[in-house]
């Protein structure tokens, strides 16, 4: 690759992400490099890609990427690129190459990449039970959730097993460095809510690999469950809100609203004196509704509690009832994310220092960077 001209943009990294989340990207060859996500239950319709050394998940297959004034060309073997803004080269890119673990199979001849896939640049993530007791109905699901088009679509199996996900983690950590990772899950029926299945497939995990693990669920009935979690090898917790109001709650996620922000609010105080300070999270939408004053108020109380509240761009998913919902604003997102940087560093809090999972992987939000610009 050439030597890049200079920048066009003056934009700090963390500016710049911001409106590569908001605005998305458009790929000149959308099948190079790393595998793009489409549908389940992560970040989906999103590329990995990174710049000034910083990885992050722009959206590349939604309504907004297709008119982005943000371009990638054809990256060389090597996986770089430059990215251009309006014609004008803003900087070099590089996108993660394809895992080699994505290359093996099972025994049984299940694709490695249908148990678990990277995520940003070395996290594996996995999505236990890919169903959900809520997505089946529309009065109940959550309308930004794609957890079943991926199995839908053949991309994935409903249920993996802790045999399976302990020989994909040790095969990407050996073949693909792989530092951490996410378990999810689908909110099965019973009053556990998933912490009993990934207390199981945590213990798998651990039992074959040394890996730091962040388990993610609702709010169990029984506070046991996180100790249960914890001693089965999880390092991280996290509960996500995704929106704080109870308007746009029941407006957005009506069966997940019936768990109330107050419930969520009990089992955070209950899970941070058994994971720690800081390792215990959730993830908040910014723009589906709530205001910048509600986050950020929200934002406060769970910081006193020592849980990190992890705010990303609401970026629309093709095929969900949000298919055509408006991405936030760089300045929407810059308004909270700054002065959040600031509250966790008041706390004492820091991605850098959680042990494992979305906060610590960062590549959802630019909330990390605002963190690194107020430490540098």
């Amino acid at each position: 690759m050439k030597p890049m001209t200079k920048p066009a943009s003056t934009l700090p990294t963390e500016l710049l992400i911001s409106e590569l989340q908001s605005f998305g990207v458009r790929l000149v060859a959308p099948r190079e490099g790393a595998d793009s996500r489409r549908g389940g239950a992560g970040p989906s319709d999103h590329k990995a890609v990174t710049i000034d050394g910083v990885t992050v998940m722009a959206p590349v297959h939604t309504a907004p990427a297709f008119e982005s004034p943000y371009l990638v060309e054809k990256p060389d073997a090597f996986g770089r690129s430059r990215l251009t803004r309006d014609g004008a080269t803003i900087a070099e890119v590089s996108f993660p190459l394809r895992p080699k673990f994505y290359e093996l199979k099972t025994a049984d001849g299940v694709p490695y990449s249908h148990i678990a896939t990277l995520h940003g640049r070395d996290v594996l993530a996995t999505t236990v039970l890919q169903t959900c007791i809520r997505y089946q109905s529309r009065t109940k699901t959550c309308q930004f959730c794609a957890i079943g088009q991926s199995l839908a679509a053949g991309r994935t199996i409903a249920h993996k097993t802790p045999a399976q996900l302990a020989e994909v983690a040790e095969a990407a950590v050996r073949l693909d460095g792989v530092k951490h990772m996410v378990m999810t899950t689908g909110t099965p029926r019973g009053e556990d809510r998933g912490a009993a299945v990934l207390a199981e497939s945590a213990a798998g995990v651990r039992a074959r690999v040394d890996l730091p693990i962040q388990v993610q669920c609702e709010p169990p009935e029984d506070d046991a469950w996180y100790g249960r979690m914890r001693d089965a090898g999880a390092d991280a917790l996290g509960m996500h809100l995704e929106a704080v109001t109870d308007e746009v709650r029941h407006r957005i996620m009506p069966g997940k609203a019936s768990v109330s922000v107050e419930r969520y609010m009990q089992a955070f105080a209950t899970a941070v004196p058994v994971f720690g300070r800081g390792q215990v999270s959730t993830y908040i939408l910014a723009g589906l509704g709530d205001t910048r004053e509600a986050i950020l108020g929200v934002s406060e109380r769970l910081i006193a509690l020592g849980v990190y509240p992890f705010v990303v761009p609401f970026t629309p998913i093709s095929g969900t009832p949000l298919e055509s919902h408006p991405t936030p604003s760089p300045d929407f997102m810059a308004s909270i994310l700054g002065p959040l940087a600031g509250m966790l560093k008041a706390g004492g809090l820091a991605a850098e220092e959680v042990k494992a999972g979305c906060a610590k992987c960062g590549a959802c939000s630019a909330l990390s960077t605002f963190e690194k610009r107020l430490r540098a």
